[in-house]
């Protein structure tokens, strides 16, 4: 955890910067985003609907008072309404602007002039719209995207997707293109030429399909039977038409259904009143015919009691006979509202089979009397009720007002909804530390370098000098790409120890200074190795900065640079690379022409020469042997700095002839493994390594230990 916790710290203005940009980022999107808005609108549902309606009568058969909420609900968002909504408002007949690629609206909504610049180009900017009276298309054309272009006095071009033209028209006129087809009239043009519109005329399901994914319907509160109706989108006009659209549609509808209720019973009704007329007539006709007959006879006073009593049952069996004509168009049999109304009927039924055996002991003059007498009052009272029945339909019919009322009309909200720009900004913002706190840390835990000398000595090997990163030193580093590099690679174009003698990294090397000086004591020659395990980690700059400082010292130094392949040592000195080691080694040059003396008095160098085909063979030959008792002898120390351990043999040759060997580490770059596996490679070629340097040490909070695998090429 406490490392962990100093790479955070050592990061801190890394994430911080990353948080920035992303809380930047949440901004720009903020800005950018097409705002989204909501408009909501207020319908009541009351529970019975207007007089005379016959599911009010079922409905109170049942208990029950009116259609549920859910249902209304689910009525409001049906393809009845929502397709009548669209076709009034005109929603299948889309027009948009040709916006930028990345601001989209963006300059419509800041209203954001046409600059000059943008004279001529296709995007639209503030105040600049057209006004579609009408779009019609053919099955072909439906869903097809089609380009408005706008000309020069108030001509436009219609183009299809291909970019190609199909006609062109006049502001005002009607534009027929035969193929496909297609008809379109344009109110007003307000727009500079050059501007562009994409119409398109959509199928009505996609349109209905599309109102629907912004519509929803909720009750408030519990069987309140008040229904609240929201919409969204990013017009606040559109929003309000449309929803007032919706209200009107259902509204509209509903009292058409309460309408149509009377209607239907009304035809039904002025169906039968010529039957029952004809009836009525009929009975008359025979009860006049069988008095006179029969001399007018009397009905007697207990028959006239019988007669009302069979005219009573009769009426009310008809009364429900029209009911039962009704329910059976909603309901079946088995439904509770018909098996009540069944069941009623029943009992009349059996009141009435009652009074027909009690008329049987009449005699037969007032049976007879009795049934046509009968026949006639109760014909008559059906055609009384008919009567009554459709004026009540009638006057139900005109005065149908619905069981739905507006409360509120739609209101759109002063903002918008979306995108919630703190909430987004703030989301962005916690993104952004989390992937830069993320990406610290897994690099951390990825590229666990050394980073304490401890470390190297758990390895077995004295840390020398601990060398700090100097800002100084890094100033001096350039960056030289050669021919057949891919990238620059940094090299070191001058010698920290002479144009800074303060710093605090030369004042390192004069501690090792010291160090090697007790550490050479017993060596074999005064020749020392200065090696690493990988490129790049500043084993020229110890190289060639130690020697400046044993210089200072009074001692006659001589620097040799054994890479031959990338060596450096001779942009430090500001010379050039050939004349030196390789040609010495290939019998090309004498030793004393390769040996350049420096502006420091004491110090002298060899670079590295030209680039030879075979460098590990040469170091091998018995010349390297020789130069080195040369040059051992005429210095009083020679300093050889040499190619990576881990990238070719080179090192491995030369450290079995010198007295002294150093290993280089550099600070977060070398992990303790790979230090590891170069020790025991020059210890397998027989090199002993007296030491190690940790170079460019950095005072950081983070400090733990780690291993990982490394491969490196050195071509």
């Amino acid at each position: 955890m406490g490392r962990l916790f100093g790479l955070l710290v050592d990061n801190k203005w890394k994430i911080l910067f990353v948080t920035l940009l992303f809380a930047l980022g949440g901004i720009v999107y903020v800005l950018l985003a097409t705002p989204i808005y909501q408009g909501d609108a207020l319908v009541q549902v009351e529970k019975t609907g207007g007089p005379g309606n016959s599911q009010e009568e079922a409905a109170a058969l049942l208990g029950k008072e009116g259609p549920s909420s859910a249902a209304q609900m689910e009525i409001l968002q049906s393809r009845l309404i929502l397709g009548r909504a669209v076709y009034q408002v005109n929603l299948d007949t889309v027009v948009k602007p040709v916006t930028p690629p990345v601001l989209g609206d963006a300059l419509i909504r800041y209203a954001i002039p046409r600059p000059a610049f943008a004279q001529g180009r296709p995007e639209i900017w503030a105040n600049e719209e057209i006004r579609v009276e009408s779009l019609s298309v053919g099955p072909e054309a439906i869903g097809q995207p089609l380009t408005f272009e706008v000309l020069d006095e108030g001509r436009y071009r219609l183009l299809n997707e291909e970019g190609q033209p199909l006609g062109t028209g006049i502001v005002g006129e009607m534009l027929q293109i035969q193929s496909p087809w297609i008809e379109l009239e344009v109110g007003d043009i307000q727009a500079p030429p050059g501007a562009q519109f994409i119409v398109m005329k959509r199928s009505r399901q996609a349109a209905i399909g599309s109102l629907k994914s912004r519509f929803t319907v909720a009750q408030k509160g519990t069987d309140t039977g008040v229904l609240e109706l929201t919409l969204t989108g990013p017009d606040p006009a559109e929003i309000n038409t449309t929803l007032d659209a919706i209200t009107e549609v259902y509204l509209a509808q509903n009292i058409a259904r309460q309408a149509a209720e009377a209607e239907q019973s009304l035809a039904f009704l002025e169906k039968q009143m010529p039957k029952v007329r004809d009836q009525l007539k009929e009975a008359e006709d025979r009860l006049n015919l069988y008095r006179s007959e029969q001399d007018s006879v009397n009905l007697t006073l207990e028959t006239q009691n019988m007669l009302t009593g069979m005219v009573d049952v009769e009426a009310r069996l008809n009364e429900l006979q029209m009911q039962e004509s009704e329910l059976s168009r909603r309901y079946t049999p088995n439904h509770p509202v018909y098996a009540a109304l069944l069941e009623k009927k029943a009992q009349l039924q059996r009141e009435q089979a009652n009074l027909e055996q009690r008329t049987a002991n009449l005699p037969e003059t007032q049976q007879q009397i009795l049934r046509m007498t009968r026949d006639v009052e109760v014909t008559q009272q059906i055609y009384v009720q008919l009567l009554n029945r459709m004026q009540e339909l009638n006057i139900a019919k005109a005065g149908t007002v619905g069981n739905v009322r507006i409360i509120d009309s739609a209101v759109v909200g002063g903002g918008p909804i979306a995108p919630k720009a703190m909430t987004i900004v703030l989301l962005f913002t916690v993104l952004g530390a989390m992937l830069a706190t993320g990406a610290v840390i897994i690099r951390g835990l990825l590229n666990r370098g050394i980073e304490n000398p401890e470390q190297l000595e758990e390895l077995g090997l004295p840390v020398y000098a601990t060398i700090p990163l100097s800002e100084d030193q890094l100033k001096l580093f350039k960056r030289i790409k050669h021919r057949h590099d891919k990238t620059g690679k940094p090299v070191n174009s001058g010698l920290l120890a002479k144009l800074n003698p303060t710093d605090t990294a030369v004042e390192a090397l004069r501690g090792l200074r010291t160090s090697m000086h007790f550490a050479m004591l017993d060596a074999a020659n005064n020749c020392l190795m200065i090696t690493g395990p990988s490129p790049e980690i500043g084993k020229s700059f110890v190289s060639s900065n130690l020697a400046v400082v044993c210089a200072q010292a009074g001692q006659r130094v001589l620097l040799i640079d054994a890479d031959m392949r990338k060596g450096t040592i001779h942009h430090a000195f500001n010379d050039r690379s050939e004349a030196g080691l390789s040609e010495v080694l290939s019998g090309r040059l004498d030793l004393q022409h390769a040996i350049r003396a420096s502006e420091l008095e004491g110090l002298y160098y060899m670079s590295r020469g030209i680039v030879p085909p075979n460098p590990s063979e040469l170091l091998m030959q018995q010349s390297f042997t020789e130069l080195l008792h040369q040059v051992s002898a005429q210095y009083d120390l020679v300093i050889i700095d040499t190619p990576p351990t881990l990238a070719v043999t080179d090192a491995a040759i030369v450290g079995k002839q010198v007295g002294t060997s150093l290993l280089v580490a550099r600070f977060e770059m070398n992990p303790p493994r790979e230090v590891r596996i170069a020790l025991r490679r020059l210890q397998n070629a027989g090199v002993e390594v007296k030491g190690c340097i940790l170079n460019a040490m950095e005072r950081k909070a983070a400090a733990s230990y780690g291993y990982g695998d490394y491969s490196y090429s050195y071509k």
